[in-house]
C-alpha cells in the first residue's frame, strides 16, 4: 500500500448501506513506514519517476554573461481538486455469454477503460462495450483515474454474474482520484536594463504521487510552455517528476501548461520591478513576433497575440485605470489596489501524436433522420453541440433532424480521449469527412432532381440501394517533438488569449474586496480572491459557437480564480487528506466571479488548421486568470512600499488571505516572523 486511498478491496452487497457497514468492520493491519509527501521531501530522498526531460536552446551562459542583470527564485503551485459535481461512477452489466459485459461509466476516455477491463477479466476488448450518455464534469479527473474503480466494479459483476453499480462520495472521491499536479519552480533569469529577456534557467518538480499515471505528458507540456509568451534566445530547462505517497495526480485543464507558464509570470513580474519599469511595457518587449521560434524551435504563424494585447489595453481603459489605482493607494495606507494583464500562448494537441485523431459514424435514415456518433464524450463543454452543427453545416440540413445518442466503443472503436482541447478540431473533422462520403454518393440524385428536398433525395437514395450510413476519420497532420534533439513540431496550431484584472486588497485581513454597482462592500471570503474588474480579448478563431465558447472562457477563467487564489490541499506528516469535501475545500461560486466581467472574441482571424476556421477553447483560457494573481501582487507591492520594503518578494499560489497578509510587511507581520 503505497498512500492513504490506495484501493486495495471492495465489499458487494444488495445495498449501498450494506456494502458501507460491512467495509467499514473490515480490520486491516499495517506496518507504518516513514512516507514521502511533499517535493521538498522527494528532492531530499531523489525520489524521482524517470525519465527527466530536458529543453535546451542556444548559449544559457553566454546569454547570463552578456546580461545587465541575473535574478534567481523559486515558486511553488499547489494543487488542485477537479470537484467535477458527479463522483466517479460506473455500472458493469454482464451479458451471461462470451464474457460479454456492458459498462456505463461517467469516463473521458472510452478506450483506456475497455482495453482496462478486457484485461482485468481475461477477455478481447470485442466483449466490452462502453457506453457514455453524459459526464457531470470531468476537467481532466476521468481521463485515466475512473478506471481504478471501473475494473473492480466489472470484476465484481464477472463474478457474480449480476448487474453492479458503485458512485464515490464526495470525500472517497477526493482521497483516491487525485487532482492537479502541485509544482516547485527554480529559476534563473538574465535580463537587460530595458527589461528584454536574454537567458533563462529553470527546474520544475512536479508531485506525481504514488504511480507515474499521467504525469510524464503534464512535464512535457510545462516544459513546452515555460516561456508563455515570450522570446527567450537562451534556454535550459529540465522536469523532475517526484514519487510520493500520495494518490497519483492526474490530467486537469491545462495539464501542466497554467504551471509552466505561471512560473514565467512571477520572473516576469519580479524581473520588471528590478529594472523599474512598469509591468506591461516589460511584458511586452518580450512577446513573441510573427515568424519567430519558440523554445522548442516551432515556428509561430498566424500570429495574433499582439492583437489581442492591444485589443485587452483599449477595451480595459488600461493607462487610464493604472493612474487612478496608483492615487488611491497614495491616498490609503490599509487598502491597497493593483492591476495586471496576462498573455497567454497554449499549445494544441496531444503531445502524443497517435492521440490524435478521431473517427465518427453517420446513419441516414428514410425520413430523412440523422443519427451521428462521435469518438468525443460530452461533459457539459458543449460538444455534442458543436458536432451537431458541423453535421449540419455540412449536410445542409437543420439541425433538428440530427441527433446524438451517446459516445460508445462499439460505435467507434479506439477512441482517443476527450482532452488536450482538440475534441471538437479531431471529432469536427472526421465528422465533415462522414458526412461528405453521404453527400458524394447523394450527388447524382441531386443532381436529378435539384428541387427535391433532402427527404426526398433519401428516399430515392434508399430505393436506389445507396449506401446512408458512412464512417469519418481524422488525424492531425505533421505534429510530433523529439526532447532528445529539440527538433520536430509538437503542436499544430496555438490559442491566444490577453486578460486584465484589477483588485483590492485588505492589508490588514489578506481579504479582498469586490465592486458592486456604485459602492463598495467589504468580501469576507476564506482563501479565494474577489476582482474588482476583469477584461478578457480571446483568439478562437472563427466560432462554430460563440455563446458555448465565450461561457468556456468564462468558466475556465473562474476555475482559474479558484486554482491561484483560493482552492488549498492540506495533507497530514502521514499522507491523509484533510480536506476533503465542501465543508473543508472551498471552490469558486457565483459570489466570486469578477462583478465587470468583459469577454470579447477577436475577430476576423479565421484559422485554417481546425473545422470550419474554428479554435480550441477548453483549456486556453484558464491562465488568464493569473491576472488576478498578479494583479494582488502588484497591490502587495504598493503596501510593501509604504513600509521602505522595495526588493522583489515571493508569493506562492493560491494567493491565500493569510499569504496575502504576511507579504503586506509591517509591524504586525514582523512581530509574527520573530515570533515563529
Amino acid at each position: 500500500v503505497t498512500c492513504v486511498g490506495h484501493i486495495i478491496g471492495a465489499v458487494i452487497a444488495d445495498t449501498q448501506e450494506h456494502s458501507r457497514r460491512a467495509a467499514k468492520a473490515v480490520k486491516i493491519k499495517y506496518e507504518e513506514l516513514k512516507p514521502i509527501v511533499t517535493i521538498q521531501e522527494a528532492i531530499e530522498k531523489q525520489s524521482f519517476i524517470k525519465p527527466i526531460k530536458r529543453i535546451k536552446k542556444g548559449d544559457v551562459n553566454k546569454g547570463f554573461e552578456e546580461s545587465d542583470h541575473i535574478l534567481e527564485g523559486e515558486m511553488y503551485l499547489g494543487g488542485q481538486e477537479h470537484f467535477y459535481l458527479e463522483t466517479h461512477c460506473t455500472l458493469a452489466v454482464p451479458k451471461g455469454e462470451d464474457g460479454e459485459m456492458e459498462l456505463f461509466v461517467s469516463t473521458q476516455n472510452l478506450m483506456k477503460t475497455q482495453e482496462f477491463t478486457a484485461s482485468a477479466l481475461g477477455v478481447p476488448s470485442n466483449r466490452i462495450v462502453v457506453r457514455v450518455k453524459r459526464m457531470g464534469g470531468g476537467f481532466g479527473g476521468k481521463e485515466t483515474r475512473n478506471t481504478i474503480l471501473t475494473t473492480v466494479v466489472a470484476v465484481a459483476a464477472f463474478k457474480t454474474g449480476r448487474p453492479v453499480r458503485c458512485m464515490l462520495d464526495r470525500d472517497e472521491d477526493m482521497l483516491i482520484s487525485g487532482g492537479r499536479h502541485p509544482f516547485l519552480g527554480r529559476y534563473k533569469v538574465g535580463f537587460m536594463k530595458n527589461g528584454k529577456v536574454k537567458s533563462l534557467e529553470v527546474s520544475y518538480y512536479s508531485n506525481g504521487g504514488n504511480s507515474a499515471d499521467l504525469s510524464h505528458g503534464v512535464m512535457d507540456r510545462a516544459l513546452l510552455h515555460l516561456d508563455n509568451s515570450y522570446n527567450i534566445p537562451n534556454v535550459s530547462s529540465v522536469g523532475f517528476i517526484c514519487k510520493t505517497n500520495l494518490s497519483s495526480n492526474t490530467a486537469f485543464r491545462g495539464f501542466g501548461g497554467p504551471q509552466g507558464m505561471m512560473i514565467a509570470e512571477c520572473w516576469m513580474s519580479d524581473l520588471a520591478r528590478k529594472c523599474g519599469l512598469p509591468p506591461e511595457e516589460v511584458r511586452k518587449i518580450n512577446l513573441y513576433h510573427e515568424g519567430d521560434l519558440t523554445h522548442f524551435n516551432q515556428k509561430l504563424e498566424g500570429f495574433t497575440l499582439r492583437r489581442c494585447w492591444d485589443e485587452c489595453l483599449s477595451s480595459s481603459n488600461y493607462h487610464a485605470r493604472k493612474k487612478l489605482i496608483e492615487e488611491f493607494n497614495k491616498q490609503n495606507r490599509w487598502k491597497k489596489r493593483g492591476m495586471c494583464i496576462i498573455p497567454t500562448k497554449f499549445g494544441i494537441s496531444f503531445t502524443v501524436p497517435f492521440l490524435n485523431q478521431a473517427g465518427a459514424l453517420v446513419h441516414v435514415y428514410t425520413d430523412g433522420s440523422v443519427l451521428l456518433t462521435h469518438g468525443g464524450t460530452e461533459m457539459g463543454q458543449g460538444l455534442h453541440t458543436k458536432m451537431i452543427q458541423v453535421a449540419s453545416r455540412s449536410l445542409g440540413i437543420p439541425t433538428s433532424k440530427i441527433y446524438i445518442s451517446e459516445t460508445s466503443t462499439n460505435t467507434v472503436p479506439n477512441t482517443s480521449p476527450t482532452a488536450a482541447s482538440v475534441s471538437a478540431d479531431i471529432n469536427g473533422m472526421a465528422v465533415h469527412n462522414a458526412c461528405q462520403t453521404i453527400l458524394k454518393r447523394l450527388e447524382p440524385i441531386k443532381q436529378s432532381n435539384p428541387k427535391g428536398s433532402w427527404e426526398d433525395w433519401i428516399k430515392t437514395a434508399y430505393e436506389n440501394c445507396i449506401s446512408l450510413s458512412a464512417t469519418g476519420f481524422y488525424r492531425i497532420p505533421d505534429v510530433g517533438y523529439s526532447f532528445e534533439t529539440n527538433k520536430g513540431k509538437p503542436f499544430h496550431y496555438f490559442s491566444y488569449g490577453v486578460a486584465c484584472s484589477e483588485v483590492e486588497i485588505d492589508c490588514l485581513t489578506g481579504d479582498h474586496k469586490g465592486y458592486y454597482g456604485t459602492g463598495w462592500m467589504i468580501a469576507k471570503v476564506m482563501g479565494f480572491a474577489y476582482n474588482i474588474r476583469t477584461d478578457i480579448v480571446m483568439d478562437v478563431g472563427t466560432s462554430l459557437n460563440p455563446a458555448i465558447d465565450i461561457g468556456q472562457i468564462e468558466g475556465a477563467f473562474v476555475q482559474g480564480i479558484g486554482l491561484f487564489t483560493m482552492e488549498e490541499l492540506r495533507y497530514s506528516p502521514e499522507g491523509n487528506l484533510y480536506t476533503r469535501g465542501p465543508g473543508m475545500y472551498k471552490i469558486p461560486a457565483f459570489g466570486d466571479i469578477p462583478t465587470e466581467f468583459y469577454v470579447s472574441l477577436l475577430r476576423d482571424c479565421p484559422n485554417s488548421k481546425a473545422i470550419y476556421s474554428s479554435k480550441a477553447v477548453g483549456e486556453p483560457p484558464l491562465f488568464l486568470s493569473a491576472s488576478v494573481f498578479y494583479a494582488i501582487k502588484d497591490a502587495i507591492y504598493s503596501a510593501r512600499e509604504d513600509s521602505g520594503v522595495m526588493e522583489p518578494f515571493r508569493l506562492d499560489s493560491p494567493a491565500t488571505p493569510e499569504r496575502i497578509r504576511n507579504a503586506c510587511v509591517d509591524t504586525f507581520t514582523k512581530m509574527v516572523t520573530m515570533l515563529s
